[in-house]
């Protein structure tokens, strides 16, 4: 069963406001399907696109999901900012994927700001192959 991990920072109230410049963390809304095929992870990440977007699978088999953008402060002499605070933003979220799964086959897409993810899982035949007798001498 896939299963999210705890996320390593659980920011304050008090050091959101007082790090006006430094990124802010969130982390998006996930839904989690098992299907008979595959599982599937929908994430919500409205504003996002592909490029703003990093998966990978980390060294101890998690499925992780990254975002940094940044907002770049448009100054120009026609307007200035008296307040801008929304200029990095930044998630990481892990996910525990089980062992019946085709990790090279994991796809993603992002569509009306939410990532599908699609991992598929090991068929039965599939793992059937996978069992080998060793022969004793």
């Amino acid at each position: 069963m896939l299963v999210r991990r705890n996320q390593e920072f659980m920011p304050t109230l008090f050091n959101e406001l007082m790090n006006w410049n430094e990124p802010t963390f969130s982390t998006p809304r996930m839904n989690i399907v098992e299907t008979k095929n595959d599982y599937q992870l929908e994430l919500s990440v409205p504003g996002l696109t592909k490029d703003d977007l990093k998966l990978s699978i980390d060294a101890e088999g998690n499925l992780v999901v990254e975002m940094v953008k940044e907002t770049k402060e448009d100054k120009t002499e026609e307007k200035r900012y008296l307040r801008h605070e929304f200029s990095v933003e930044h998630f990481r979220q892990t996910v525990m994927l089980p062992d019946d799964i085709h990790r090279d086959q994991i796809k993603a897409k992002v569509e009306n700001g939410i990532l599908g993810i699609v991992i598929p899982k090991v068929t039965v035949e599939e793992k059937q192959k996978l069992i080998q007798n060793i022969e004793v001498c």
